[in-house]
């Protein structure tokens, strides 16, 4: 029997990526289109055939046992060996034992999902934006075009199990004959094997790269959305079909509005003589500069309205709105000018002493948010 462990160059202990690591090197190496020394192709089918056994697990355990890795089925068993409950519930019931199917299965198998993450300011997120991904991810082979096998040598049908994916034993036990269906562990229920896997791939059909995606992001997404796009994650196996990939969106922070919901909340610090006399000023909105009226008597906390210019609806049309905090501002020194027109004002207005007036928090501005919850 052969040595496959050295006929690969690894040790009995190797994991499989190190053998899978050692095939590539060698495939390369040895395979007939590239080296035209005689022996290179006995070489290359040695070590095709080292990594056949080594790759898969049953082989590589009945190799390591001592057994042929191509021996084939066990036949039928005595009583109490091998037998188990299972097996007789199975072959009564018309069901291979261990969810075996019936017949051989497809070498395709569905890819997996994936999700990755992209970040996104504020105004991305109010009016939607087109962005470039680029991820790694696993697409059909282009040296076997998704077979497995190198170019000119596909599969061959499994001389264990004759092509049908499954072994069955007949097994004495005391209700009589039993016979059981088993995946067979050398096809792996596929019912054919690929006798030269393809150095580029590793019989896989699919090899990891890096591509680019275009991608549109919606308007109205936010933290934590994603974005479905079917067909667009990892090939699967055999070049079998895609799965989706899922795009998470996070918004970054903006320097002067903070998001809730749809609404775009922001303060603007007003000298308290615009606050009193009212002014017109200018707001930098996601929409550019908009006129922004100060009434008179402006208050600290009071809240001004600027409809539909906030973020898009996700779901729906129209937009949230921009409200904005007025933040007063009380000058901290004066000249003697100043002090003399503000005592002036004071004046007139009655308040050279003023008296605090004692009022409920609910007056407040919380207490006004309060009391419209209440319906005070």
């Amino acid at each position: 029997m052969n040595n496959y462990y050295q006929d690969l160059g690894v040790a009995r202990d190797a994991s499989t990526e190190d053998i899978k690591r050692a095939y590539h090197r060698l495939a390369r190496k040895m395979h007939p289109d590239v080296n035209t020394h005689d022996g290179a192709e006995e070489e290359f089918k040695k070590v095709s055939q080292a990594y056949d056994v080594l790759s898969d697990p049953a082989k590589r355990q009945a190799f390591d046992g001592g057994a042929d890795p191509y021996g084939g089925a066990s036949g039928a068993a005595g009583f109490g060996q091998g037998f188990s409950f299972s097996d007789v519930m199975d072959a009564f019931f018309g069901q291979a034992a261990g969810g075996a199917g019936r017949g051989p299965r497809s070498r395709q198998r569905r890819g997996q999902d994936a999700l990755i993450q992209i970040e996104i300011d504020l105004s991305a997120a109010v009016f939607g934006a087109d962005r470039e991904l680029t991820m790694d991810t696993a697409v059909a082979c282009g040296t076997c075009h998704g077979e497995g096998a190198q170019p000119g040598t596909g599969t061959r049908k499994c001389d264990v199990c004759g092509g049908r994916g499954e072994i069955h034993q007949v097994q004495r036990s005391f209700l009589g004959q039993v016979m059981t269906s088993r995946t067979c562990s050398v096809c792996q229920g596929i019912g054919t094997v690929i006798a030269s896997p393809c150095f580029e791939c590793s019989g896989e059909g699919r090899v990891r790269t890096r591509r680019n995606l275009k991608l549109r992001v919606p308007a109205g997404v936010d933290t934590g959305t994603r974005i479905q796009l079917p067909g667009e994650g990892e090939v699967g196996s055999g070049a079998g079909p895609a799965g989706d990939l899922y795009v998470e969106v996070v918004v970054t922070p903006h320097e002067t509005y903070q998001r809730r919901g749809d609404d775009l909340h922001c303060s603007v610090e007003l000298p308290m003589t615009a606050a009193a006399l009212g002014a017109m000023i200018k707001l930098d909105t996601f929409d550019g500069m908009i006129d922004l009226e100060i009434k008179p008597g402006t208050q600290p906390g009071d809240i001004m309205t600027l409809k539909g210019k906030g973020v898009t609806h996700l779901r729906g049309s129209g937009r949230g709105d921009v409200l904005v905090h007025a933040a007063i501002q009380t000058p901290t020194k004066l000249t003697t000018e100043q002090e003399d027109m503000l005592r002036t004002f004071a004046s007139v207005r009655g308040e050279e002493r003023p008296e605090g007036k004692l009022t409920l928090a609910s007056t407040g501005l919380f207490g006004k948010l309060r009391g419209a919850f209440l319906g005070k």
